[in-house]
């Protein structure tokens, strides 16, 4: 019996389009200039701080840490400490109404379903928790936060790492087989179910595109069947 579903965002319940062409260039037009205006702020200092670990330059200016996440971005690598900066400049974004969380139509729908039935709903993105949060929140469907119990991101772990999955599985305190992992991605699936999970594949662009996944498919949400996954 699955009694708790973990989510990704990109591709599963939103458009990678509204992620690469809203999200990530509005946080890259303003990166330079809220980190000069807010680096002394605790919140930006303690990213900034947790950045220079990663790259093993623990004196390295503000000038330089800027060029660094840009390379981080051309690279689209998952640094936690640039997720959390992006994540505080769409905060300002979402709450100026410069743009709303994407959601395909059939995304909440199904959540507010599951959750009434007593589903566990939890979110599993290497966005951070807090832009996790900004787009269920600020989501075109309105406020979902109410219906998630928790959130993770690159924090537990990568998300083709089958660790990552062992971690969340202890988070929730359950079996991994009655967890049900979202993704349109095979390798994050492939990950989730080495670790013993449930999973399903969402394929919101035209069949095709990935023939080597072995995974349930579906195009939407509304086509998940839960019991015929979990037999």
């Amino acid at each position: 019996m699955i009694k708790a579903i973990v989510t990704d965002i990109e591709g599963t319940t939103s458009d990678i389009r509204f992620v690469h062409q809203v999200l990530f260039p509005y946080a890259r037009e303003r990166l330079a200039g809220y980190l000069r205006r807010y680096q002394g702020q605790a919140e930006v200092a303690a990213a900034l701080g947790d950045l220079r670990r990663e790259i093993g330059q623990p004196a390295a200016d503000l000038e330089s840490l800027i060029g660094t996440l840009f390379s981080f971005m051309d690279q689209d690598r998952k640094s936690t400490p640039l997720k959390v900066l992006q994540g505080m400049i769409w905060r300002d974004g979402y709450r100026q109404g410069d743009f709303r969380g994407h959601l395909y139509p059939d995304v909440a729908p199904r959540l507010e379903t599951w959750r009434r039935q007593g589903i566990r709903l939890y979110v599993y993105s290497s966005g951070s928790v807090q832009a996790q949060q900004l787009l269920f929140g600020y989501s075109d469907a309105g406020d979902l936060r109410v219906l998630f119990s928790g959130y993770f991101d690159t924090r537990v772990g990568a998300k083709r790492e089958v660790d990552a999955y062992r971690v969340i599985a202890g988070e929730l305190g359950l079996p991994p087989k009655e967890i049900l992992f979202l993704s349109d991605i095979t390798q994050e699936l492939d990950a989730a179910h080495e670790a013993g999970w449930l999973t399903c594949q969402l394929v919101r662009e035209p069949p095709g595109l990935d023939t080597v996944s072995t995974h349930p498919r579906v195009n939407r949400f509304d086509q998940i069947d839960l019991q015929e996954i979990a037999q």
